[in-house]
């Protein structure tokens, strides 16, 4: 056993066992500690006609049509990871609910004239009235602490501490509608099949699922009613197994104040376990906060339907070739001929020399290359949100190489000035608008977890009741998670990203009635 190993206690690794871990998994994440993360390096960042692809309204109309063709014989599913607390969105907000309410008076003006902008108003309302309180009153008075304690804590609303899909984001005659709600129906639009059946699957928290449960059991029959549809919903949470364990900073597993064992959730991308178990062919991806009214959904869901589109041109492409490589029927020619597929409409660099390498060889490299997950990424122009981006960068121990990627800024060297203008002088942000192809050429589903780059792990400083430890990430769901898959980046309009970061982005144009 390592020098590690001889350390752990029965009751360690009892308490492994119960995380679902194996005593190797365990020592790989203290190794990886020790080693330290590697930043990855970036080469240039993408742009239009460089990594990203801009299309003309012709090749949208006929990806439009490729989608439309595959709804016959295709199972396509929404995934929509929904476990984020809102607690983040109201931070300002909690901040003056703890200071007793808002420091200047053109803040508490600004706060008590928009409250009834929101779409959850009547719902606080109400809140207000069950505690015996009338709402107008405290409006008249100004009473921000009162009313952002409504909001927040659980003597109202308890919107501090509930998941942003449970929130009530945009407003209609008939009521109000949670984000939850508007993904629901979203997804009718495109992640539908030519049966009628639309296909939708939520991450949440172990914490909210059965509120989320209970919100879908009150609206589902609404819906399906008045869209002509069935919906087949699932839910699913964060498996233990994920999660990571923490350690000290001089590298020894962080002990609570009983000596036990800490382990922490592995971040975003511990959901490419719930990802994998998805029975579906094209899966679109798309974050819980990040949807719009009825009178927007039509340009996001065309969008949706030319990514598919492409996604689905280019998987024919891919699927030919990869049984012509797999029948060993390649000749030179073809072998010729599929590399520059790879280069042209993969973005793939081939190895020096390449050309030169025995058939043999040649044949089991584009194989290899070929046979893996695809996904295309909408990206839009940079206004200044914050977030990750996409890069050319320089894979490790490879020399020559370079491979598209979607990277966030903690994962360069930010001491690296070459490396830092490199990410400022970035024109492209990511979304988060992924359509996904989760099976190979033969109909069988990849098994996501091989095509993880583990060293883009991320390691952050955090503190437990004044303690110090270390935390480990597991690579990001759509950066580190998804590097070994095929990528390719597509320009979509910035009218398709509506992002609910904090309450005031409810307020925006995009979010209010007209």
């Amino acid at each position: 056993m390592s020098e590690i190993g001889s350390s752990w206690s029965a009751k360690d690794l009892e308490r492994i066992a119960l995380e679902g871990l194996t005593l190797e998994e365990v020592e790989r994440q203290l190794a990886l500690f020790r080693q330290g993360v590697s930043p990855v390096r970036l080469n240039r960042p993408c742009r239009a006609g460089d990594g990203i692809a801009l299309l003309s309204h012709e090749e949208q109309e006929e990806f439009i049509a490729a989608y439309e063709e595959a709804l016959r014989i295709k199972r396509f599913m929404k995934f929509v990871p929904a476990s984020g607390a809102a607690s983040r969105m109201f931070k300002e907000w909690h901040r003056c609910l703890h200071e007793r309410g808002f420091s200047t008076e053109a803040e508490r003006e600004a706060f008590i004239h928009d409250l009834k902008r929101y779409a959850f108003f009547h719902d606080l309302q109400a809140a207000v009235a069950a505690k015996g309180r009338d709402i107008e009153d405290l409006i008249r008075k100004k009473a921000d602490t009162d009313l952002l304690r409504f909001i927040l804590t659980e003597e109202g609303l308890n919107y501090g501490r509930l998941p942003k899909a449970l929130l009530k984001f945009h407003h209609y005659p008939e009521g109000s509608r949670t984000a939850l709600e508007e993904h629901l129906i979203e997804a009718v639009h495109y992640a539908g099949d030519a049966r009628k059946c639309s296909r939708i699957h939520y991450t949440v928290s172990r914490e909210h699922e059965n509120a989320v449960r209970e919100l879908l059991e009150q609206v589902i029959a609404d819906y399906e009613s008045r869209l002509n549809t069935v919906f087949e919903v699932g839910l699913s949470t964060q498996e233990t197994v994920t999660n990571t364990i923490a350690v000290d900073p001089e590298y020894r597993p962080f002990r609570d104040e009983k000596e036990g064992l800490v382990f922490r959730p592995g971040g975003h991308g511990a959901l490419l376990q719930n990802l994998d178990s998805l029975d579906a062919d094209i899966v679109f991806l798309k974050n819980i906060d990040n949807c719009v009214p009825d009178r927007l959904k039509p340009e996001t869901v065309r969008w949706k339907k030319i990514l598919a589109g492409y996604l689905i041109t280019l998987q024919d492409g891919i699927f030919r070739r990869l049984r012509l490589l797999a029948a060993r029927d390649a000749r030179d020619g073809d072998l010729t001929e599929i590399a520059g597929f790879c280069r042209q409409k993969l973005h793939l660099v081939m190895p020096p020399g390449f050309l030169m390498r025995p058939s043999a060889e040649r044949r089991s490299f584009l194989f290899g290359r070929l046979n893996r997950p695809l996904r295309v990424c909408g990206m839009v122009k940079n206004e200044g949100e914050p977030g990750g981006g996409p890069f050319w960068v320089e894979p490790p121990g490879e020399i020559g190489s370079l491979s598209l990627q979607i990277i966030e800024e903690s994962q360069i060297d930010r001491n690296d000035p070459g490396q830092r203008k490199i990410w400022q002088s970035s024109t492209y942000f990511n979304p988060v608008d992924l359509v996904c192809g989760i099976r190979d050429y033969r109909g069988e589903k990849f098994d996501l977890s091989k095509f993880v780059d583990q060293a883009q792990s991320t390691i952050s400083l955090k503190s437990v009741q004044g303690r110090e430890l270390l935390a480990l990430e597991r690579p990001g769901l759509w950066n580190g998670s998804m590097a070994f898959w095929n990528t390719l980046f597509v320009e979509t309009p910035l009218d398709a990203f509506n992002p609910v970061k904090t309450v005031r982005d409810l307020l925006r144009p995009q979010h209010l009635p007209l």
